[in-house]
């Protein structure tokens, strides 16, 4: 089990990223949340296997059918657990 952090740039906002993030998200079986970012940006954490963490990953590449993802940054830790369900954070 392992936690990844991604940060995703692009057209990432106001495009349903997020409702779709946490659907892909919750398909694979994953644990954390998704939230947009002050600067455009959104924030991706995630929590469990590295396979489906990869495919996540993989999939914030693509993004959701309006989004342009130019760029994520990910950074990857040991899981902490406490993370329940998948949440769309404000």
């Amino acid at each position: 089990m392992q936690r990844m952090t991604a940060t995703v740039h692009g057209r990432v906002q106001g495009v349903g990223f997020r409702a779709f993030t946490q659907e892909e998200a919750t398909r694979l079986g994953l644990v954390g949340w998704v939230a947009n970012q002050w600067d455009g940006s959104v924030l991706v954490v995630a929590e469990g296997p590295d396979a489906a963490l990869q495919r996540l990953v993989d999939w914030l590449h693509r993004g959701s059918p309006a989004a342009h993802v130019d760029r994520v940054d990910v950074t990857w830790h040991a899981a902490e657990g406490g993370l329940r369900g998948f949440a769309v954070r404000r």
